[in-house]
């Protein structure tokens, strides 16, 4: 159904774009291809290098009689960092289609912003991609960390002001008595886009954990971009070139984008033959970043990542020292050894010792019931780590990993139901155009 709507999509593009896109479709097709070999063939060479790890969710993973993990951990080891490979296959990807994308125009017509933009495009994801493998190389700590994105994405804005783009919102049909039909927000659009950047890519990061989970909701969010895009060039009317074309720029950036994901996708799936490391995390988070601010909707982007964010909120007691309750390392799932099923990962701490505003966090979810906790010897208790992965086994019980990705990526389409229903639906009702 999507290849049939693409198609009558590009069937209405001028000749020029037409061209393009079925370049563009055919060396995602390449890059699918190469994702798939080139892991299988550099896997073993990984492992040489000691970027390898272990899954300690399997039977594989050494333990002993009363199933605990034996230190230091013995297991298979798994490739690790795969998403270098990805991230440079989708690089090589867009780097070769340049000429297809632009050739077309004559000198005099030539679409200089277009190809800026495109080029700028890139060199984000490409910068960020480089980051993720420093971070997988050296484990940058997370001072280090945070401040990446913003530095990445600093070519692409400096493009995007350069052009001339919007910096503002059209304000909904009930408060324009108060603000005006339009709300320009200068600088802080920009500040806006910064943010979106650092979330998205460390969003992905902190929601891991589960076989198959950061490809997964990766490709279920590039894919609702795809459907959007799709959607919109049927929308929009051919006098809105601007809009139109904007859309067809997303659509050359994310079908790569949706090849190489998927072929990494089959091999971290449940039990994964490889990892994919941070540098998939930053690769792709820095990709739907890029994606939306050179697409024109950087607003359905956050709605596309309602998982994350609730998964970022979820968090927060424990990614924050000032609040006090304790994280730990790897708050991954636990691993039942005698029936293969995976359950809660707690922390575990004593309420008395928390600073007050933990304290008052810990009474408010305990009375709420968004954690399980379990009462411990002198006054400690076992709490749930804070994340949704956490929090779904916690409503629906022990089940296999593969089960539980199955519901975590559930739960990601549903969020992509939802931006629809929002973007064309309830904005109808808020504005007299719905572009």
């Amino acid at each position: 159904v999507a290849a049939a709507a693409l198609a009558h999509v590009a069937w209405g593009l001028p000749t020029n774009l037409r061209i393009s896109l079925a370049v563009n479709l055919g060396l995602s097709v390449l890059g699918y291809m190469a994702t798939s070999s080139i892991v299988a063939t550099l896997g073993p060479t990984f492992v040489k290098a000691n970027l390898r790890g272990i899954d300690l969710n399997k039977e594989t993973t050494k333990r002993d009689a009363n199933g605990v993990l034996v230190r230091p951990i013995e297991g298979i080891p798994i490739p690790e960092s795969q998403g270098t490979v990805t991230a440079a296959v989708y690089i090589l990807v867009l780097s070769v289609f340049i000429p297809f994308a632009f050739a077309s125009y004559e000198l005099d017509r030539f679409p200089h912003a277009e190809m800026a933009e495109y080029l700028a495009a890139v060199l984000t994801i490409t910068f960020a991609s480089f980051m993720g493998f420093a971070d997988d190389v050296i484990d940058l700590r997370w001072r280090y960390k945070i401040p990446i994105p913003f530095l990445a994405t600093l070519p692409l804005l400096s493009v995007y002001y350069a052009n001339g783009n919007h910096t503002g919102v059209m304000v909904p049909n009930q408060l324009r008595w108060l603000f005006g039909d339009f709300v320009e927000l200068g600088f802080g659009f920009y500040l806006f886009l910064l943010w979106l950047a650092v979330f998205s890519t460390h969003a992905i990061n902190i929601y891991a954990g589960v076989n198959g989970l950061e490809v997964g909701q990766s490709v279920v969010i590039a894919a609702s971009v795809l459907v959007l895009n799709i959607v919109q060039l049927f929308r929009i009317p051919e006098e809105f070139k601007e809009y139109r074309e904007s859309h067809v720029q997303s659509i050359f950036l994310m079908v790569p984008f949706l090849a190489v994901s998927l072929s990494l996708l089959r091999l971290n799936w449940f039990p994964a033959k490889v990892f994919v490391g941070d540098t998939y995390c930053y690769f792709a988070g820095m990709t739907f970043a890029v994606v939306s601010i050179v697409g024109h909707f950087s607003k359905t982007m956050v709605l596309f990542l309602i998982p994350q964010l609730l998964n970022f909120l979820y968090s927060c007691p424990q990614l924050f020292p000032f609040i006090g309750i304790p994280c730990p390392r790897h708050r991954m799932p636990n691993f039942n050894a005698s029936d293969g099923t995976v359950c809660n990962s707690f922390a575990e701490f004593n309420p008395d010792d928390l600073k007050p505003l933990g304290k008052l966090i810990f009474v408010v979810l305990k009375s709420l019931r968004l954690v399980r906790v379990c009462s411990g010897p002198d006054g400690k208790v076992q709490m749930s780590n804070l994340t949704l992965i956490n929090f779904v086994l916690y409503v629906f019980g022990p089940c296999r990993e593969d089960v539980l990705c199955c519901r975590l990526l559930a739960i990601q389409v549903l969020s992509s139901l939802l931006c629809f229903s929002l973007r064309f639906g309830l904005a109808s009702y808020l504005f007299d155009v719905v572009l």
